[in-house]
């Protein structure tokens, strides 16, 4: 199965909170990191589900290089996910 990078966040005042670079829009959250891991993937089981019911193309996963290239990522820790398993730390 296909793993995809995860950015974990988490600022003072915040749950972790989570996004993919590969999938715009595709976020969760959880009050504990480990949380936040599981949380997103089920969050991303679950768009990956919607894009194919959709007939949407899954993209192939990006690079790590690439996806902390980007300045927005700056600070955000990375995780591979898995849909629908355990995450794994990279």
């Amino acid at each position: 199965m296909t793993s995809y990078i995860a950015l974990i966040r988490k600022d003072p005042d915040t749950d972790f909170c989570v996004d993919f670079p590969d999938f715009p829009g595709c976020i969760s959250a959880g009050l504990t990191m480990e949380e936040a891991r599981v949380m997103a993937a089920e969050a991303l089981a679950g768009h990956i589900a919607n894009m194919k019911e959709d007939g949407d193309t899954i993209p192939d996963p990006s690079p790590l290089d690439v996806a902390m290239a980007n300045p927005d990522n700056a600070g955000a820790t990375p995780v591979l996910v898995r849909a629908g398993l355990r995450t794994l730390r990279i």
